[in-house]
């Protein structure tokens, strides 16, 4: 199973309104490198959800309950891919990017490598220290 995280702003589509809905299709990613993990995501993975922009936190916990398909919301003659992602839970205490930074053991996400991409692969490890750090 592969871990990943996945970013989107409070003010477009917060974690609370993911929890009520309890499923969302994750569309509208429009960068090849974040279509490619979306499309390497299997059934079950874990995924964490990270609120950008003014609260730069990871906040929630996800998992993928449906694998790649066409995104719906892509134009015509376009290949780009949606997956379906499950709520689990939000942390006790968000996880903020400052945290993450003053943690040389987190210098290697691509979070704070390549800060714009809206999905990536988070190492194992590296989920589990965050979880922990959300407990």
């Amino acid at each position: 199973m592969s871990t990943w995280l996945v970013k989107q702003e409070p003010s477009t589509y917060p974690f609370s309104l993911f929890l009520k809905e309890k499923k969302t299709i994750w569309d509208g990613v429009r960068n090849y490198q974040a279509r490619n993990f979306l499309r390497q995501m299997e059934l079950g993975d874990s995924v964490l959800y990270y609120h950008s922009v003014d609260e730069r936190a990871v906040v929630g916990l996800a998992k993928v309950v449906k694998t790649a398909f066409p995104d719906p919301t892509s134009p015509k003659g376009e290949d780009w891919t949606s997956v379906m992602l499950g709520a689990v839970r939000a942390l006790s205490s968000p996880v903020t990017l400052d945290q993450l930074k003053a943690d040389k053991k987190f210098s290697e996400l691509l979070l704070l490598r390549q800060s714009r991409l809206s999905v990536m692969p988070v190492p194992p490890k590296l989920f589990s220290a965050i979880v922990q750090l959300g407990r």
